[in-house]
């Protein structure tokens, strides 16, 4: 069935806080142009009246018969024509030897043609001799065409084709010889570019990096009383957080060109081409004078050397010692400064990270409610919203979410606005769209029987429940018993303010709500089902933690194991554990011991306020949505019918 918390206070997943290109004048990638008024070069190679030259000596030679015109001569029979010459009624004879073509003139001087046999027998010759008309026997030459044709039209297409092979092998030859060329892409300053202005909210994060822009507008300043502005930033955040928009942003800012490259454009099958990429970016960059190198997903090719299983790569390697050279190569006077991106700056490799290289790190977190609002104003430009929209509930509906994440939620609004008919995006579609994020997508095609629907509601009343009565848990925003997802029904909840610590009393609340479901079937069918997997492994591990790293058990004491050793990286893969396993087995029972002591606080709860569990239940089941208002409406109704099951 569901988690206990459906809660999204960790989300990372997105793309870039604000749509690239937004303004009317987006950078562009320069290159040689045109002059004003004139058209664009071809490129050089096998002209144009050269191919309609070829399909036209073709078509002659194929249709050459038809471009003739068809003799307006009276044609008669062959048998006729002896007829005629027999009745010495033919004054004059041409026949042609090459095609059996036969023209004569009779006594009253009009022209017949007609097809006689390629080679005349004895007795036609005998008949056209003693007929007393003038013979004529002719062999006609071919034409320049006809002679040539044949022959040219063969060794044409041959040497054509030897010239698209030259053409094709050249252009892989300049393939070859170009791999090893930075693949950045260059954007200048000829149009407005991204600035500041285009990136909603992170206030902190344009305050901190605003020194970079100074400095490449003003060098000689810094120059003057000998400030050494860092040549390398580092912008660390989770995904669609708008890194790349920020550093793009400060380009625009700084009026300077922009290299833009991937970390995984310098990887080739080729060996040694990553190294060479990098010199060659590096090179495009000094000839500028000024400019701004960007590298996305920086983790790709920075990742730390030698680490182990899957973190040792030779030719990764040998570029990540390209890139710390060149950094090393260029004075901060110089005006290049070089802008990186990732979401794991943990498996950076040092050296990268060092002072000289990239010495200083901004964070760009996840938006606060203050940026989500203003992030949610950009991203509703230009669609049509409705007069109960409040941005502002949005905003507070959506803890944990990226700015990818909000530009994904207006448009699965506006989606929904569609599908419903409607003309303008309502705050219900905002809702639903919502819900479609953060519970899934309903399947309505799943049908459950009675049992397993009761069950189901039992189960979301419990978590309801909880999380409803314990003080220390976000309150509830929506219960469903309609299958989302993978989940059976959903408790959504969402806090009334964003925390950024979590205290003991919190965590402890938390695992009491993710026990509900589970307690709720056990008491109310004496049965466990499997439905409770994922609220035991979100609360397992949310114990783990409060053991292993947060210090919250007086047995185990001031003491912090991480977990989190990345395998891919090698850590951790060989090594020995940090603790005896005694400590081990200490760990284990502190872990056990606060999952069943939680576990008897939901059962005790829940037995205390067993009516408001029925009266939550039984909406579910008519309902099948209710929301939290609803379960606090009914826990009310169940504590004024009976006094003892208030606290």
């Amino acid at each position: 069935m569901a988690d206990a918390s459906d809660k999204r206070s960790d989300r990372s997943s997105g793309r870039r806080s604000r749509r690239e290109g937004s303004r009317p004048g987006k950078p562009k990638e320069t290159g040689s142009r045109p002059a004003p008024g004139t058209r664009p070069s071809r490129e050089q190679g096998w002209p144009r009246w050269g191919i309609w030259l070829v399909l036209g000596l073709v078509a002659s030679f194929l249709f050459f018969p038809n471009l003739f015109p068809a003799d307006d001569l009276d044609e008669v029979s062959y048998d006729r024509f002896l007829g005629q010459v027999t009745a010495h009624e033919v004054s004059d004879v041409l026949v042609d030897n090459l095609t059996g073509r036969i023209e004569f003139t009779d006594v009253d001087g009009v022209l017949h043609v007609t097809a006689g046999p390629l080679e005349l027998s004895i007795d036609d010759r005998r008949l056209l001799a003693d007929s007393g008309a003038a013979v004529l026997f002719e062999t006609p030459k071919p034409g320049f065409l006809q002679s040539w044709l044949p022959l040219l039209l063969p060794v044409g297409l041959i040497i054509l084709f030897f010239w698209w092979m030259s053409r094709r092998a050249q252009g892989q030859m300049g393939g070859m010889m170009s791999i090893g060329r930075s693949k950045a892409k260059l954007y200048s300053t000829e149009r407005p570019g991204t600035t500041f202005d285009d990136v909603a909210g992170y206030e902190g994060v344009k305050t901190e990096i605003r020194e970079v822009v100074d400095f490449l507008k003003d060098t000689e300043k810094f120059s003057e009383i000998g400030a050494r502005v860092p040549k390398g930033v580092l912008l660390v955040g989770p995904p669609g957080t708008g890194k790349t928009l920020i550093a793009r942003a400060v380009a625009g800012e700084a009026g300077v060109p922009f290299l833009s490259v991937t970390g995984s454009d310098f990887m080739e099958m080729f060996v040694g081409v990553g190294a060479s990429r990098v010199r060659d970016l590096f090179d495009t960059a000094r000839k500028m004078g000024r400019a701004i190198i960007f590298i996305d997903e920086v983790d790709s090719v920075g990742r730390k050397r030698g680490a182990g299983m899957g973190g040792g790569h030779d030719e990764r390697e040998q570029t990540l010692n390209q890139i710390l050279s060149e950094m090393d190569g260029f004075e901060s006077s110089e005006g290049i400064v070089m802008i990186a991106a990732t979401n794991r700056p943990d498996i950076l490799d040092s050296a990268l990270l060092r002072p000289g290289r990239f010495d200083r790190q901004v964070v760009v977190p996840l938006p606060e409610l203050e940026d989500r609002r203003k992030i949610l104003d950009v991203h509703v430009k230009g669609k049509r919203m409705g007069d109960d929209v409040d941005l502002s509930v949005v905003a507070r509906g959506t803890p944990g979410m990226s700015g990818a994440d909000l530009a994904n939620l207006v448009n699965e609004a506006a989606l929904v606005a569609v599908r419903t008919g409607n003309d303008a995006i309502l705050a219900e579609h905002l809702d639903m769209a919502r819900d479609r994020i953060l519970m899934g997508q309903k399947r309505e095609s799943l049908a459950m029987t009675d049992a397993e629907k009761e069950m189901t509601a039992y189960h979301e009343a419990g978590h309801a429940l909880c999380a409803s009565l314990l003080p220390k848990a976000p309150p509830v925003h929506k219960v469903t018993i309609i299958p989302r997802g993978r989940a059976l029904g959903v408790t959504m909840m969402l806090p009334e303010e964003e925390r950024h610590t979590d205290q003991q009393d919190h965590l402890e609340d938390d695992l009491v709500v993710a026990m509900g479901g589970r307690v709720a079937e056990d008491l109310v069918f004496g049965v466990i089902s499997n439905g409770a997997h994922s609220d035991l492994v979100h609360a397992t591990k949310s114990a783990s933690r409060m053991v292993r790293e947060w210090g919250m058990s007086d047995v185990v004491g001031p003491m912090a194991w991480s977990s989190n050793n990345q395998v891919f990286l090698g850590d951790g893969m060989l090594a020995t554990r940090d603790y005896s396993d005694e400590t081990a087995r200490v760990i284990d029972k502190e872990i056990q011991r606060i999952l069943v002591e939680q576990e008897k606080r939901c059962r005790d709860l829940l037995t205390k306020h067993r009516q408001a569990l029925d009266l939550v239940a039984r909406a579910l089941l008519e309902q099948e949505t209710i929301s939290g208002e609803e379960v606090g409406r009914l826990i009310g109704i169940a504590a004024g019918s009976d006094p003892a099951s208030t606290d």
